[in-house]
């Protein structure tokens, strides 16, 4: 693709050219934009999600987005529904269009032959290595570039991809049905099928629609053997990888009639600390789940388990243990995001939701303070992120 590029003359635009394009048509594009990448969801991790929108005279004349299977990007798509319609059109895209080969040409190329005579995009691309390429390639054909348009909806869209394509480790949320006085439920609670959940069903599904959007979830081993959960994706949407279910298994006591070991067809790991030439372990290989030693002193080291899982390109996990976990998570500041569940109850004596990692009202008063709310049935859900992957303290 790159072979098709050609350097068009520098374009100026006229002064009443350039007012003619208003920014309530560059969000109303721009939104369309964001509807188009959501619908990545699943389907373009290691990728980001990204939509493009080709408009010109106040029409769509092409449009798409990015599914890592299909690997066209999202510009690709959209100029080539658009063909010769896009010569003189702008171009809305959430990120930063390429500029580099990869499984395919740079989409700067394609942008500049296809003629487009203005580009909008929300944001940069987070990659140090090429932030900023794309556009400045752009501006040397002479093509007006835009950024910041819905930036901030943009950002929070590939927050996991950021952090991922930044640190070489995947954004983690943590995820917790908990009471009103930030309680769990004991394991003897657990067990009682009628008090089972502490959230409502309502709650039960938004949070299984988190999980899809996720790669991984990741829970200990304790609350494994108290639930014997399947943790898997259950939304019926389409998923190009299965989601990897992790568990934090120091001992190896992770039961063979398990839900999870019955169920596991290679999307089941377990970290531990124990050789990994036992007889334990080599049952569970056969039995389809993968094993990884990774040291730690009462569990295997989440920051080492975290970045073991970047290097398999998982970018987003999401966290749905019991309190011992949660808390050294959060102690350890591996913990980007909040998801929690209240429930209109109060437990007592139950386990707290965080067993360590929270210290002083000080400390609660931070955690709370980028969270939003709202109302799920009788539950309010809390969610918002601890700290900005991007940098913006």
């Amino acid at each position: 693709m790159a072979d098709a590029a050609r350097r068009l003359p520098r374009w100026s635009a006229p002064r009443q050219v350039a007012a003619s394009f208003t920014m309530t048509d560059d969000s109303r594009w721009m939104n369309r934009v964001l509807e188009l990448a959501r619908r990545g969801e699943a389907l373009a991790s290691p990728n980001p999600m990204v939509g493009c929108v080709i408009a010109r005279r106040g029409r769509v004349v092409g449009e798409g987005f990015h599914v890592y299977d299909r690997k066209k990007h999202a510009e690709i798509v959209a100029l080539e529904k658009a063909g010769a319609r896009a010569r003189g059109a702008t171009l809305y895209v959430n990120l930063e269009p390429c500029c580099h080969t990869g499984r395919t040409g740079p989409c700067t190329a394609a942008i500049i032959a296809a003629g487009v005579k203005r580009v909008v995009a929300a944001m940069r691309d987070p990659n140090p290595a090429v932030a900023g390429r794309g556009i400045s390639r752009l501006r040397r054909a002479g093509i007006a570039v835009e950024v910041g348009v819905c930036q901030a909806e943009a950002r929070r869209l590939n927050s996991a991809f950021a952090k991922w394509v930044t640190t070489g480790m995947p954004l983690v949320t943590l995820k917790s049905a908990l009471s009103l006085d930030w309680r769990i439920a004991p394991a003897a609670h657990r067990r009682n099928a009628r008090n089972r959940w502490i959230s409502s069903l309502q709650s039960r599904r938004e949070a299984q629609k988190m999980r899809h959007a996720h790669d991984a979830v990741l829970t200990g081993i304790g609350t494994v053997l108290a639930d014997d959960p399947l943790l898997t994706d259950r939304t019926g949407k389409p998923r190009r990888r299965r989601l990897l279910r992790v568990v934090l298994d120091s001992k190896l006591r992770l039961p063979l009639k398990s839900k999870l070991v019955k169920s596991a067809r290679g999307d089941v790991l377990v970290f531990t600390t124990q050789p990994l030439e036992s007889a334990r372990a080599t049952a569970l290989r056969l039995a389809g789940v993968e094993l990884v030693r990774i040291t730690g002193a009462n569990r295997p080291d989440l920051r080492a388990v975290l970045a073991e899982l970047g290097r398999m390109n998982i970018l987003s996990v999401m966290m749905e243990a019991g309190s011992g976990v949660n808390g050294a998570a959060l102690q350890a500041r591996l913990v980007e995001r909040l998801a929690l569940f209240f429930a209109p109850k109060i437990l007592g004596k139950a386990a707290p939701v965080f067993a360590e990692g929270l210290h002083g009202e000080s400390e609660k008063m931070e955690l709370m303070r980028n969270l939003d709310s709202r109302q799920i049935a009788r539950d309010f859900l809390m969610e918002g992120y601890l700290r900005d992957v991007y940098g913006n303290r």
